[in-house]
């Protein structure tokens, strides 16, 4: 394992470099890290923001001293083994997809670029289970990692000034989901019905970093009836398990 890096982050901020690199097994170390420092030292954190391969933890000057914060994030490392399974807790959230048409206006644009048509982006992108490495830009925009290089697509030369809620893109090697209205530059490949981002209910997010996305194409029509039930609160979004995802 690379040299763990502390670095000064304001006066309430710390952050803790765990490699340099985009890189599964480091964000799992992540991940875990995360975890245990919330879990251990909830009573003098304030919040612990994980990143591809670094922590950011918010932490309380009057209830402990930077230097002794991180000793113990490093005597917390000391107990982690060097070779990590996946993300404890983890989970694949199903994310039903309706691509092309209005949903996904960039698709041609996207099977053109790659000498691909339609359908064999639709198979490619829906295929896998997308490891979630950050949250940022809006409120619950997934940072995705694991996208074939088959249909990667450069960004938009104009970005556009209003993005739909629940719009999916790809700009270059990476793939992700606006989870509310925003403006953005990715090639807009289809659209979920699911809310994901919910401010308003004491779990706002339906996945975190850690987690696993899976596409799931959905024909207008149910695309059209899972809105209605997301509508009305009936619609409860399907996980499985990382083994099952990628089937």
């Amino acid at each position: 394992m690379e040299k763990i890096r502390f670095l000064i982050q304001g006066e309430t901020g710390l952050v803790v470099e765990l490699g340099n690199k985009i890189d599964p097994k480091v964000n799992t170390r992540v991940q875990e890290l995360s975890q245990l420092i919330q879990t251990k030292y909830s009573h003098l954190i304030e919040t612990v923001i994980p990143t591809y391969c670094s922590l950011l933890v918010f932490f309380d000057p009057l209830q402990i001293a930077r230097n002794e914060l991180i000793n113990r994030i490093k005597d917390i490392v000391a107990t982690m083994p060097e070779e990590q399974s996946e993300a404890t807790g983890s989970k694949t959230v199903v994310v039903p997809t309706l691509y092309g048409g209005e949903a996904g206006p960039d698709i041609e644009a996207v099977a053109k670029h790659n000498n691909l048509d339609i359908e064999e982006v639709i198979h490619i992108h829906s295929s896998v289970a997308y490891r979630i490495y950050m949250l940022g830009f809006t409120p619950g925009f997934p940072y995705l990692g694991g996208m074939s290089e088959k249909i990667a697509a450069p960004r938009l030369n104009t970005p556009r000034t209003k993005i739909p809620a629940g719009s999916v893109g790809i700009a270059g090697t990476q793939t992700g989901l606006y989870p509310i209205e925003s403006p953005g530059g990715w090639q807009l490949i289809g659209r979920t019905p699911l809310k994901v981002f919910n401010p308003s209910v004491q779990q706002p997010f339906l996945y975190a970093a850690g987690d696993f996305l899976q596409f799931e194409p959905i024909s207008a029509l149910e695309y059209v009836h899972i809105q209605q039930e997301v509508a009305q609160g009936r619609f409860c979004p399907q996980t499985i398990s990382k083994k099952e995802a990628g089937k």
